[in-house]
């Protein structure tokens, strides 16, 4: 391929229309021999795009491989669970439940945190349009003291899991740790980057809470909850000592504890 004549404009435009690999790579060898830095400069993109297009396969390829082993082992509705909001000093700890059609694919999907929230938003309101079904549960701010967090958490998960309008076959839980439940379940380190219900059981989780984190804001805005999510930050630790505690801050955690003794003046 000769594109030593051609003017910049028409290589960017020939680069953006390339669709293949195939035909990418073809554009990368003869933009080798291109003397010109803003060819140069062109190349070097063309190669960024391409890898980050070769990383995205092999995660998805990662994804589909664990989803068709479960189906050759005979679980054709494989739920994904994944919490949020274990850290926060307030509001509930919540896990999302998802069990997707394989027949609606939804491309996109991977951990909430590396998400944006407009990102995140988007992606769960196509969860909740294609996946079979979807399911959230919550451990409240009472739970969480009573019980500890991590029993709140996984209290929050068998939740979701029962709220299920479908029973799974298998339950794939994110994390190192299981709730108890009534079907097989398996638990998966970092699986909120290697299986998709889980990604997407990830996202739902987070985008439910952050709603409810906004709504605290209304009810006492002095905290700052739309912000930080109701963490640690040093904005919430200061009005955590100007304000004292609000009913939605956990009692049992720390950073709480300190302030315990100084009424609240929740607005």
């Amino acid at each position: 391929m000769d594109l030593a004549g051609l003017p910049l404009a028409q290589l960017r435009a020939r680069c953006s229309a390339a669709a293949s690999a195939e035909e990418r790579d073809r554009l990368l060898a003869a933009l080798a021999c291109d003397q010109r830095r803003g060819a140069r400069a062109l190349a070097g993109r063309l190669a960024r795009r391409a890898g980050a297009e070769r990383r995205e396969a092999s995660r998805l390829d990662a994804l589909f491989a664990r989803r068709a082993r479960l189906f050759v082992a005979g679980a054709r509705r494989v739920a994904g669970i994944d919490e949020v909001g274990m850290g926060p000093l307030a509001g509930p700890v919540v896990a999302a439940a998802v069990i997707l059609n394989e027949l609606k694919p939804i491309r996109g999907l991977a951990d909430s945190k590396l998400l944006t929230p407009r990102r995140r938003e988007q992606l769960c309101e196509r969860i909740f349009d294609r996946a079979l079904c979807v399911s959230v549960g919550e451990a409240s701010v009472e739970e969480i003291d009573r019980l500890n967090i991590l029993q709140a958490t996984l209290l929050a998960m068998q939740r979701a899991v029962e709220g299920l309008r479908l029973l799974p076959q298998r339950v794939l839980v994110d994390g190192n740790q299981l709730p108890r439940l009534k079907v097989v379940a398996e638990a998966v380190i970092g699986g909120d980057a290697k299986v998709r219900s889980i990604s997407a059981a990830s996202i739902v989780a987070k985008v439910h809470r952050d709603r409810l984190c906004l709504a605290l804001h209304e009810r006492w805005p002095v905290y700052g909850f739309d912000g930080h999510k109701g963490y640690a930050t040093p904005e919430h630790l200061a009005a955590l000592k100007r304000h004292g505690a609000c009913p939605e801050h956990r009692r049992s955690f720390a950073p709480v504890r300190e302030v315990l003794d100084v009424p609240g003046r929740c607005a």
